[in-house]
């Protein structure tokens, strides 16, 4: 889809599509299978990852799709993934998906503005919800996001892949056993265009700029490993390209936070910088220092650093799709034991206040 095309299809109303709460939890949750079928809403790259991570996950599959370009994409995927025709739907039919019982629940891959429309579509069609990062592109949106999915009964769960990856889990666990002492702050980063997508330098489609793409990679760690919300904000935006590309969001911003505990965090991100992706990590007797941090595909999530006297390093492969096989599994795991998802609704909604929040103390309100 091209940008004017997801505009106009994130202006579609919802008037004439409400469903009544009270009959969605007579859906089934699994496929013929046994498994999870998951329908992919919107199919560019982020997609092709999740649908490949599906097939390899022991307990979902993909039994649908939603996509603009159904003679094409459509035609696609439905043929790699096996993909009944009558299971292929554009967004003007996407409501029609409440009518077919071999798609449980939908995994939603599209521009941030589209995110909170068609997660609440979905919830009322009485499908399960695991939506992309970031999880709207507000915090007014994400809380009738967690409402739609409450009041329809059906999970709502947020993509970080991360806090499914065992190397992540592993050294959040060391933080919090004392191996580096009492932790007194966290750096974070995410440079680099590479290849964007033009919607994504659009505020009306994105919501805001790298923050909302690459820098809430380290802000979300830096939250989860310490268990704790920032309360004092401090941010600077700036644009030194002048060519009208960044018309509309930053080029690049840096920020600085302080939690309740003490603890300070400083990040930042850009489209315009060459750099890389990392996160330090410093207590009072050790540190740790993650290179690089929050890609997937080819590479190797390495740390490095000293607890006392002992130096630690370590990797851990991030190779696509390991762990977007786990994030599915874990999703599927919940809507099969009737269980919470580790990265619900709510943490999507921590993160856009404290996104907010960077950007009002940067001068650069966004809600």
């Amino acid at each position: 889809m091209n940008r004017r095309h997801f505009a106009k299809l994130s202006a579609l109303t919802l008037a004439g599509t409400q469903l009544r709460a009270s009959a969605q939890s007579n859906h089934n949750t699994t496929s013929a299978d046994g498994r999870v079928g998951i329908a992919a809403v919107g199919l560019g790259s982020i997609a092709e990852v999740f649908m490949r991570a599906a097939t390899a996950s022991p307990n979902t599959r993909i039994t649908g799709l939603v996509t603009g370009h159904p003679a094409e994409k459509g035609v696609k995927f439905g043929a790699l993934y096996n993909v009944a025709g009558n299971s292929i739907y554009t967004y003007e039919t996407f409501d029609r998906i409440r009518d077919n019982p071999a798609i449980n629940a939908v995994y939603i891959a599209l521009p941030n503005s589209m995110h909170c429309e068609y997660t609440v579509r979905a919830a009322e069609a009485g499908k399960h919800v695991l939506c992309e990062k970031p999880m709207a592109i507000s915090s007014a949106e994400c809380r009738r996001m967690i409402e739609a999915c409450r009041r329809a009964d059906v999970k709502l769960m947020i993509g970080y892949r991360t806090h499914y990856d065992p190397t992540f889990r592993k050294l959040r666990e060391m933080v919090h056993s004392g191996a580096l002492g009492e932790i007194q702050s966290y750096q974070g980063g995410f440079y680099g265009m590479r290849n964007k997508q033009q919607w994504r330098l659009d505020r009306s489609l994105a919501g805001g700029g790298s923050l909302m793409d690459l820098g809430i990679y380290p802000l979300n760690t830096i939250r989860w490993f310490t268990g704790e919300e920032p309360d004092i904000y401090r941010g600077l935006v700036a644009t030194r390209d002048k060519s009208g590309v960044f018309a509309s969001v930053e080029q690049s911003i840096d920020w600085m936070l302080k939690f309740p505990s003490g603890i300070l965090a400083s990040g930042g991100s850009s489209y315009g910088q060459s750099g890389t992706n990392f996160l330090e990590i410093n207590g009072t007797t050790g540190h740790l220092r993650l290179e690089p941090a929050f890609v997937y595909g080819d590479a190797i999530l390495m740390y490095t650093g000293m607890s006392g006297d002992t130096k630690l390093s370590g990797s851990g492969p991030v190779y696509d799709p390991d762990q977007f096989v786990s994030e599915a599994t874990h999703f599927a795991d919940c809507v099969l034991k009737n269980s919470q998802p580790a990265t619900p609704g709510e943490e999507g909604l921590a993160d856009l206040l404290a996104i907010e929040g960077i950007y009002a103390a940067a001068g650069s309100p966004i809600a």
